[in-house]
Formats: structure tokens, C-alpha cells, sequence
């Protein structure tokens, strides 16, 4: 069984993705931060984020193992994998890497914001998970805080707009509900509720 669960940052898609993985006994992948291992490379190497041929130089070597340095879940991170994430060649490079981790025996989970688009079309359960911006921003917020970055949740909000923004508009595997996505808002919804309601959606599509 493959799970494809794509939506904006803040929205609770990573955390519904860990649970449903746990549940299910699948593997998980958090594509985001391939994008994100992509743009620290960068930053770290003095690499232009316009340079799309050297970021996807970048892209090709990444290594899944190695993806939860602290260092890929800092705001400055994000904002600098959404601008890395816009090139074409970044996400050719990465397209391969993806939908092996999708391929493997008995399944998999992906979530992140072309999944159910362009990486795994043909997933057996699509879900869009969204929030309204001013929850996304407080919960990004949050959350930021619990590792010590101290933000403007205001600051964040447009951050977040802008991110968004260049996702959706993108040229290539733009962000966007599948047209089989169910979608959930989680806005007023507790992280139990919304894993269990989005469960209660992988059931039924399953059926």
C-alpha cells in the first residue's frame, strides 16, 4: 500500500505521515527534507540558489540515512528548500530516489507537496492536508520555538504566504490536491482528531 499525503508546511501532513506510518508498519519518508539537505548543501558550500545545475549536483548525492540533521528543520532551511525545490533539474534529480522509496515491498508513506501529483501518481490512498494560514503559522511557530528559534508569528504567517506562493506557481510538479485527493482541513482539529480522522480516510479509501 502506498500513502501519498501532500500540503502546505504547518498543516500537520508530517505528523499524520509518522502516525499512519507507525499504524500501518510502513516506511516514511519526508520528501521535504531531501529539499531541505539540498538547500543546507548549498548554504553550507556557498552554492547560489539559482544555480540549478549546481544544486542538482548537490541533489544527486544526498544520502536518505542521513536526514534528521537538526540543521534541516531550522525556518531558514525551509524558506532556502522552497527556492532550491523550484528547479526543474533539483527535482529531476531527486524524482528516482523517491519513487524507489515508494517501491518497496508491502509499501510505503511519502508525504510532501507533489507526491500524489507526480511521484506517486498512482498511490493507492491520496490525502491534501491543509489548516488555515493563521493555525499553520502558530503551529509552525510552536514548534520552532520548542527547538529555540524565537519567531514573529506575523513574520512567520508571511513566510509562510510567500512559500505558498512560489510552491503553487512553480513550473514544474506545482503544489496542488491531486485530482483523487481527499482532502482535510485541520484547522480546528487536535492532533489525536486529526490522525485519527485522517486514518479513518485511509480505511475508507482502502475499502
Amino acid at each position: 500500500m502506498i500513502i501519498a499525503i501532500d500540503g502546505p508546511a504547518g498543516a500537520g501532513k508530517g505528523t499524520i505521515a509518522k502516525r499512519l506510518s507507525a499504524h500501518f508498519a510502513l516506511p516514511h519518508l519526508d520528501t521535504g527534507k531531501l529539499y531541505r539537505a539540498v538547500a543546507v548543501g548549498a548554504l553550507e558550500q556557498g552554492v547560489s540558489l539559482d544555480d540549478a545545475d549546481a544544486l542538482a549536483q548537490i541533489a544527486a548525492r544526498i544520502d536518505p540515512p542521513k536526514l534528521d540533521d537538526p540543521k534541516l528543520v531550522t525556518r531558514e532551511a525551509g524558506a532556502a528548500a522552497s527556492k532550491a525545490s523550484a528547479h526543474p533539474p533539483v527535482r529531476a534529480a531527486l524524482i528516482a530516489l523517491q519513487r524507489a522509496f515508494a517501491a518497496q515491498p508491502g509499501g510505503a508513506i511519502l508525504d510532501g507537496r507533489d507526491i500524489g501529483t507526480v511521484i506517486c501518481p498512482n498511490a493507492d490512498v491520496k490525502l491534501f492536508i491543509t489548516a488555515s494560514p493563521e493555525e499553520r503559522a502558530r503551529r509552525r511557530a510552536a514548534e520552532l520555538a520548542q527547538r529555540g528559534e524565537r519567531v514573529d508569528v506575523a513574520d512567520l504567517a508571511r513566510d509562510l504566504a510567500e512559500r505558498d506562493k512560489r510552491d503553487a506557481e512553480r513550473a514544474v510538479a506545482p503544489m496542488r490536491p491531486a485530482q483523487d485527493a481527499v482532502l482535510l482541513d485541520t484547522s480546528a482539529l487536535s492532533i489525536d482528531a486529526a490522525f485519527e480522522e485522517a486514518l479513518r480516510l485511509v480505511e475508507q479509501a482502502r475499502a
